[in-house]
C-alpha cells in the first residue's frame, strides 16, 4: 500500500496528513475534510478530491483537551447536607442506569444530565447516573494490576465490578460519593436498561482500540473492555436492555486554539474518535446489544461542523440543548420497548438544533403511520401506546 506523508505547521502545532488508497474512515471522510481550515488546506499537494478519494488522516502532536468543571464530590457535600427524601421502591418503575464519562456526568448537579433528561420523558421510570468525567472504558494506563482483590480502577468495568461486587466499592469509588450513593440504590436484578458510553477519553489518552495493538492485559484496550464489561452488566442483570453509545462527535482545536478537524479525520496518536465509535458498534454487534450512533452516521440530528457551536460548549461536551436533543432521540428506545409508543416514532424522528423546542413530543400522523407501519397503526386503534395516546395519537378521523 503506497504511503504519502505531508509536513504541515500551523502555528506551533505540528500535524502530518496520511492519505492512502485503502482508509479505514468511511463514507464521511471526504465530507470531514472539507472543514480542515484554509491555512493547512492550502499546504495540501492536489486537490480536496484527490485527498479524499484515499481517506485523509490528520495526525495532531498537540491537542487541546476540554476538561469540565463539574466536582462529584463537591457536589456531594452540599447535598448531603439537606433532608434526604426517602427513596421509592423500583419494583414498579422502569430502572435506567447510566455510565459513561463527562458526557454522562454533565449537568448532574443541575439535574439536566443525561439521565434525568432521558427519565422525564420515559413514564414511570427512575435514572441513576454513575458517569465520572475524565474516565475511559479501558483501564487506565497506570493501573497495572488487575485482579480483584486489588482492583482500584474507576474504568468502566470498575463500575461494571462494583455493581456486581466482585470489587470494594466502597474503596474503590470513596472519591465519588454522589455515584456511589447512587451505585448503592441500585438493584442489578431490578434494571431495564443500561446505557454506556466511552470513548473520548479512551482517544484523548491514547488507549489501544482492540488487542490488535496491543500485547498486554486486553482490559488495557477499548474493545475488550467494553466487551467484558457488556458480560458483566449481562451476567448480573440478565432481563435488562443494553444500549451501546459511540463517543458523540466532536471538533479539535490545538492547545492555540487553531482548528485541527472533526472526529473523522484527527488522530491522536492512535486513530480517529469515528474508529472508536466504530468499535463500540462492533461491541453492540458482537453482544448482541441496542446501538446508538452519537457519532451521528445514521443521522439523527443535524450536529455536524456547522452546527458544533450549538450542541457542543467546547468542541466536545454537549450544551445543555445539545443534552435535550439527544434525550429526546434516545428516549425513544425504552419508549419503544416499554410500548409507550411506536416503533416508528424512534425510526423516523430527525431533530435540527435550530428549530428544536425541548418541549415537544415527536410522533408521526396516524395517517403516515397507517401507509408505513400498519400493525403499529393496528395496534394504536386497539387502544396501545399510551404516551403516543396521550399527545393526540390514534384521534385523527
Amino acid at each position: 500500500m503506497k504511503k504519502k506523508f505531508i509536513g504541515l505547521v500551523a502555528g506551533l502545532t505540528s500535524v502530518v496528513m496520511l492519505t492512502c488508497g485503502c482508509s479505514s474512515i468511511g463514507s464521511d471522510a471526504d465530507a470531514a475534510f472539507e472543514y480542515i481550515n484554509d491555512e493547512l488546506a492550502t499546504g495540501l499537494s492536489g486537490t480536496n478530491e484527490e485527498a479524499t478519494q484515499g481517506g485523509t488522516l490528520i495526525f495532531a502532536e498537540d491537542i487541546y483537551q476540554p476538561m469540565l468543571e463539574e466536582s462529584s464530590s463537591v457536589a456531594s457535600t452540599t447535598k448531603e447536607e439537606e433532608p434526604q427524601e426517602e427513596p421509592q421502591a423500583d419494583d414498579d418503575k422502569v430502572v435506567m442506569v447510566f455510565i459513561g464519562d463527562s458526557q454522562i456526568e454533565n449537568g448532574r448537579d443541575s439535574g439536566t444530565d443525561l439521565a434525568s433528561l432521558v427519565s422525564q420523558r420515559v413514564p414511570n421510570s427512575v435514572a441513576y447516573n454513575l458517569g465520572i468525567g475524565g474516565t475511559t472504558a479501558a483501564v487506565e494506563h497506570s493501573t497495572t494490576d488487575t485482579s480483584l482483590d486489588k482492583w482500584d480502577s474507576i474504568s468502566f468495568n470498575g463500575i461494571a465490578y462494583s455493581l456486581a461486587g466482585k470489587v470494594d466499592k466502597e474503596k474503590v469509588f470513596a472519591n465519588y460519593p454522589v455515584v456511589l450513593d447512587n451505585m448503592n440504590k441500585i438493584d442489578p436484578k431490578e434494571v431495564d436498561y443500561y446505557f454506556i458510553e466511552y470513548g473520548a477519553n479512551d482517544f484523548f489518552t491514547k488507549m489501544p482500540l482492540d488487542k490488535t495493538q496491543f500485547e498486554g492485559n486486553p482490559l488495557h484496550s477499548y474493545y475488550e473492555a467494553l466487551e467484558v464489561g457488556v458480560s458483566t452488566l449481562k451476567d448480573i442483570s440478565p432481563d435488562a436492555k443494553i444500549i451501546m453509545m459511540t463517543p458523540f462527535y466532536g471538533i479539535y482545536k490545538d492547545s492555540q486554539g487553531k482548528f485541527l478537524g472533526d472526529s473523522y479525520v484527527v488522530s491522536y496518536g492512535v486513530d480517529t474518535l469515528a474508529n472508536y465509535a466504530r468499535k463500540a458498534l462492533n461491541v453492540a454487534e458482537d453482544k448482541k446489544l441496542i446501538d446508538f450512533d452519537a457519532m451521528n452516521d445514521n443521522k439523527k440530528c443535524d450536529l455536524y461542523l456547522d452546527t458544533a457551536e450549538e450542541y457542543l460548549m467546547d468542541g466536545t461536551h454537549l450544551t445543555e440543548k445539545g443534552r435535550n436533543v439527544f434525550a429526546r432521540l434516545l428516549a425513544h428506545i425504552p419508549n419503544f420497548y416499554e410500548e409507550n409508543e411506536p416503533f416508528a416514532y424512534l425510526d423516523n424522528d430527525y431533530i435540527k438544533i435550530n428549530e428544536f423546542d425541548p418541549d415537544e413530543y415527536f410522533m408521526i400522523s396516524d395517517s403516515e403511520l397507517e401507509e408505513r407501519y400498519p400493525e403499529a397503526y393496528e395496534k394504536l386503534k386497539a387502544g396501545a401506546y399510551p404516551l403516543a395516546r396521550e399527545h393526540g395519537a390514534g384521534s385523527e378521523d
